[in-house]
């Protein structure tokens, strides 16, 4: 399917690995302008090399920001619309929060993780959509996890802080639709990234497993059985910035092997 992206702008933070890099590496293959980024500059000028290497395409930008850090975060902006001009598509992704029980965290936990995970996105999306308001035309992709729905255990941080971003994609979609501009947001399930490994990691810690026992336990409620690969949610993000998704406004979507296990 001809989903039509040739040559729009779109930005993949916190891309140097994982699903960042998925997601980049997929967009870039659809012919897009892409902006990824990460805080260590030597791991983010490798990522994009190997884009670029894979994929053919030379319109790949890498820019060294980290997205706690406003500043940061608006020369990342300044520096991507210098390059390729006004974001088309934000396709938002951070790293991951501190794993731990409610009783573990401390105060400066709580504030590292709404700074990752809710501020962050807040921040890119105020300097991104006012050129999308400007075109009548843009996409807001906002990739969770399926802790929205199924909370996971030890992770009170991204249980806790990622419902937010339901909540800021869903009005996004309800204030900016009239204006051209869909807003839906990706609940991952167990996808095959390092993170997946320090979870894994954590429970070996509190159960006394081996980390590999403890990865194969972790997709024993997955109904397929394996884990999900970054570059299937480049696809998954692929179609909703299409003009084929162009009716795909205020949606979660999972894509979890059927992990969650609630209807709605």
């Amino acid at each position: 399917m001809e989903l039509g992206l040739k040559n729009k702008v779109v930005l993949v933070p916190a891309s140097s690995k994982g699903i960042g890099f998925g997601v980049a590496k997929v967009l870039a293959s659809e012919g897009c302008k892409v902006v990824i980024s990460s805080r260590n500059q030597d791991a983010i000028s490798k990522a994009q090399d190997v884009i670029v290497k894979e994929t053919g395409n030379e319109n790949v930008q890498a820019i060294r920001a980290d997205l706690t850090v406003k500043r940061e975060v608006d020369r990342l902006v300044d520096e991507a619309t210098s390059e390729f001009g006004a974001i088309d598509i934000l396709a938002y992704n951070t790293g991951p929060p501190k794993p731990g029980t409610f009783k573990e965290l401390s105060y400066e936990d709580w504030e590292q993780a709404v700074r990752l995970l809710l501020m962050s996105a807040v921040w890119l999306t105020k300097r991104v959509i006012t050129g999308m308001v400007g075109k009548k035309s843009g996409r807001l992709i906002y990739i969770t996890s399926s802790a929205l729905r199924q909370p996971v255990p030890n992770l009170v941080l991204s249980n806790t802080v990622r419902l937010s971003l339901a909540g800021l994609s869903k009005s996004l979609a309800i204030e900016y639709g009239s204006s051209g501009i869909t807003s839906n947001g990706i609940m991952l399930g167990h996808i095959l990234t390092e993170r997946q490994r320090q979870v894994a990691q954590d429970i070996s810690s509190r159960t006394g497993k081996n980390v590999e026992q403890a990865m194969k336990e972790l997709v024993l409620d997955v109904p397929q059985g394996r884990y999900g690969q970054p570059e299937e949610v480049g696809c998954l993000v692929a179609f909703l910035a299409s003009d084929k998704a162009g009716y795909v406004n205020g949606s979660m979507l999972a894509i979890d092997g059927g992990l969650i296990r609630s209807v709605f």
